[in-house]
């Protein structure tokens, strides 16, 4: 590939990666999208592609309620805990203590700016933390599933 098609090739790249509004913070493992919805239906929205795709939703936290309940304002912030063991249980065979973060979770927040982000743990992060050896295929496989359930729901 010569210079001017290889330089096209990264402009291409880096067109895609900025019109979908990703953010990976690499040194908390932390994946952030911005979102076209409010704090609820982002959630919602991921929610109910969630439950298509046959994972189980086992809670949803709405911070921002219980800061009320408290005596305390939060901006919008909301967690929806989900899972399946056909995509868990593998991680857990390669390190237990993958439990630790698994199920999964998704937080939908205002920021102080008024932009809404969905962000969850980047599962390439949860594979090196836990020393996942062998486990590169399951960990793909989440990291693709989790990529398009919340682009999905911030769109």
């Amino acid at each position: 590939m010569n210079t001017a098609n290889k330089i096209s090739v990264q402009a291409i790249v880096i067109s895609i990666l900025l019109s979908t509004q990703v953010f990976a913070d690499n040194s908390h493992g932390i994946i952030r999208i911005k979102s076209n919805h409010d704090v609820s239906m982002t959630i919602d929205k991921l929610e109910t592609v969630l439950k298509e795709k046959g994972m189980t939703i086992f809670k949803r936290v709405n911070h921002s309620s219980g800061a009320e309940k408290a005596g305390l304002q939060l901006r919008p912030t909301e967690l929806l805990i989900f899972g399946n063991p056909k995509a868990g249980t593998p991680l857990m065979l390669c390190s237990q203590t993958a439990a630790l973060d698994l199920p999964q979770k998704a937080l939908a927040y205002k920021d102080e700016d008024g932009q809404v982000w969905l962000a969850y743990n980047d599962p390439v992060y949860i594979a090196k933390r836990h020393n996942l050896k062998g486990c590169e295929g399951p960990v793909q496989k989440v990291s693709n599933a989790l990529a398009k359930f919340t682009r999905a729901a911030t769109e």
